[in-house]
């Protein structure tokens, strides 16, 4: 149990934290598996620099490490271009 009021607002700020984090990395995967499921190849082009936006914060923030982004991105580029 936490004694010191550093350590209480610590605790306070890692819940709020956690959750901010669980909700954009849900989203985010959300909107690649939106992505990966689309067939039309317009629709995927425009909806590509949003995922990858939403990847890239991920990875600023350190959330997700940054080679998982880059291979992400480079995985959903490769899909987009193979569309037909």
């Amino acid at each position: 149990m936490a004694q010191h009021q550093s350590s209480k607002k610590r605790i306070r700020q890692d819940a709020v934290k956690r959750i901010r984090n669980r909700y954009y990395k849900k989203s985010a995967r959300t909107a690649i598996r939106q992505l990966r499921e689309m067939t039309d190849k317009t629709a995927a082009e425009k909806f590509l620099p949003k995922v990858i936006s939403m990847i890239d914060t991920l990875a600023k923030k350190k959330t997700w490490h940054k080679n998982k982004a880059s291979n992400l991105k480079s995985s959903l580029m490769k899909h987009v271009a193979h569309l037909g």
